[in-house]
């Protein structure tokens, strides 16, 4: 007999339904898998077989052929075992062929018949919208449940998908507790407070996060680079629920989101250690995944000791800086992995840390040090909007009888109304922040008088600027004008704004 049963199978980010096709005939025992499965996929016929016999189902010893359509489609993943095995009940009769036109079976099964948990729940019950109930593993139920509109039915093991889909059995829909979800969206660890001086280096951080500008911190060791870095998450915009479903999408296909976390709502923080690998950061592998430029879509990008990365990989970043976006071209195909982030680049300012430091003697030569900030090419530089000089904070900072700094709910505060700022003046050109505005729109919203011009044209040419660090320039002054709720930039945002680029100050190197 023949039976069909619809799964899903994902394709970069997107789940593309399958059709699940079985058919049992007489002959020699054989179990055939067509329809261009991967090797994970071929090895489901001894999970399935060995699911079936331990749950007291028959397993016809008969010729089985399944077929996943459509065979140009390259299967890859476990989330088909669930499907198959059903696929044969369904042909033995075991379940009637109406009880699953309308279902999408997903999910891993274990040797004893347990429905295990699968990567990607979220992008199957998107695309279940089409009008198809999802039954899914029971850990990846409070995920799917977060999109409106479907209903997705938690399995725990085969047997129950089998009384439920016979109709002996009722199984309630999962739901999403978006209360509790709404609750954890301001539990950040890191806080402002916490940093002691670097008052220069905190007002830098807040303009990049109110425009979404991408930062260098150049500084001595232990002058709290990486202290102000992990707690810029918590200075950022709330994540709103587009941007946290479309976060979440992404560490679910890359197997990164926690049990006990279906949505993330806070905005990721990625910190790669500088031995990564090209598709480590940017994607790929045989079996393409996204890499951490992806993981930290609506979040933040920190390279801590950014020389020590390899050059290729550094490289990598200039189309996700520039696009917003990842582009991995195969021979299978071209996939698309979303990349808008906020990168914090921090380095040493000489290979031995200490070059003007007035405590420490630097002991590195001019051709050591050219060396060194030449791994950071021009290209990449000219990307990175605001260059920060982070020196040591002096040790009478450090008292702790001192008021308590600013924290980060005062500044995330004045962060958002920046924010609000620029999507009211973008809302008609695509846009959000500061740092996405396009050469033709410069123009048109970040326009100079006289004197305002003059000063940044003088800086150009000491500086010997490029002509899109210029553009740059101009794009922080804008968000420093629309802290301080100007409409215009004025003489003393342009000043600010040429501040942050420190790393062109000192041409010799």
């Amino acid at each position: 007999m023949l039976a069909k049963v619809r799964s899903a199978a994902l394709v970069g980010l997107d789940a593309h339904l399958v059709d699940v096709e079985v058919d049992i005939s007489g002959g020699l025992p054989q179990f055939s898998v067509v329809g261009l499965p991967d090797a994970t996929v071929k090895e489901s016929r001894d999970r399935v077989r060995s699911a079936l016999k331990n749950t007291g189902f028959h397993f016809p010893a008969k010729r089985i052929t399944v077929n996943l359509a459509p065979a140009g489609v390259k299967k890859e993943g476990s989330g088909l075992d669930l499907a198959i095995a059903v696929g044969i009940l369904v042909a033995e009769e075991v379940i009637p062929q109406s009880m699953v036109d309308k279902r999408v079976l997903v999910g891993e099964l274990s040797l004893d018949g347990r429905v295990r948990p699968i990567m990607g729940a979220l992008s199957f019950a998107l695309a279940c919208r089409a009008g198809y109930d999802l039954l899914l593993p029971a850990d990846n139920g409070a995920e799917a449940a977060l999109v409106d509109g479907i209903s997705a039915y938690p399995l725990h093991s085969l047997p129950e998908a089998v009384e439920f889909l016979k109709g002996n059995q009722a199984i309630v829909p999962s739901c999403s507790n978006h209360a509790l979800l709404e609750s954890a969206r301001t539990t950040e660890d890191e806080d402002y407070c916490d940093v002691r001086g670097q008052d220069h280096a905190k007002r830098a951080l807040e303009v990049a996060a109110s425009g979404g500008h991408n930062v260098l911190m150049v500084g001595p060791p232990g002058s709290g680079k990486t202290m102000l870095a992990r707690r810029l998450p918590s200075i950022l915009p709330l994540l709103e629920s587009e941007e946290a479903i479309e976060t979440t999408r992404i560490h679910s296909v890359a197997g990164q989101l926690a049990p006990d976390r279906p949505l993330l709502t806070v905005r990721p923080f990625r910190a790669p250690h500088h031995s990564i690998s090209d598709a480590g950061l940017v994607g790929g592998g045989t079996v393409p995944k996204p890499g951490e430029v992806s993981l930290a879509h609506n979040g933040v990008l920190f390279l801590d000791e950014s020389p020590e990365f390899k050059r290729g990989v550094l490289e990598g970043l200039r189309q996700p800086l520039e696009d917003g976006h990842m582009i991995l071209t195969r021979a299978s195909g071209t996939l698309k992995y979303p990349a808008r982030f906020m990168l914090i680049a921090a380095m040493n300012p000489c290979p031995c840390g200490y070059y003007g430091d007035r405590t420490r003697p630097c002991i590195c030569t001019v051709t050591q040090i050219r060396r060194y900030r030449a791994k950071l090419s021009g290209p990449l530089l000219d990307r990175l909007d605001i260059h920060l000089d982070v020196p040591p904070v002096p040790v009478r900072e450090l008292r702790t009888e001192l008021p308590a700094p600013e924290g980060s709910a005062a500044i995330r505060s004045r962060v958002v109304a920046a924010r609000e700022r620029q999507r009211r003046r973008y809302r008609s050109d695509g846009i959000y922040t500061n740092a996405q505005l396009k050469p033709r729109m410069i123009k048109r919203y970040c326009g100079l008088d006289q004197p305002a011009q003059e000063l940044l044209e003088q800086a150009m040419a000491r500086l010997r600027l490029s002509a899109r660090a210029h553009g740059r320039i101009l794009r922080v002054a804008r968000t420093i004008a629309d802290l301080a709720g100007s409409e215009r930039i004025e003489t003393v945002h342009i000043a600010e704004a040429i501040q942050y680029r420190s790393f062109d100050r000192n041409p010799e190197l």
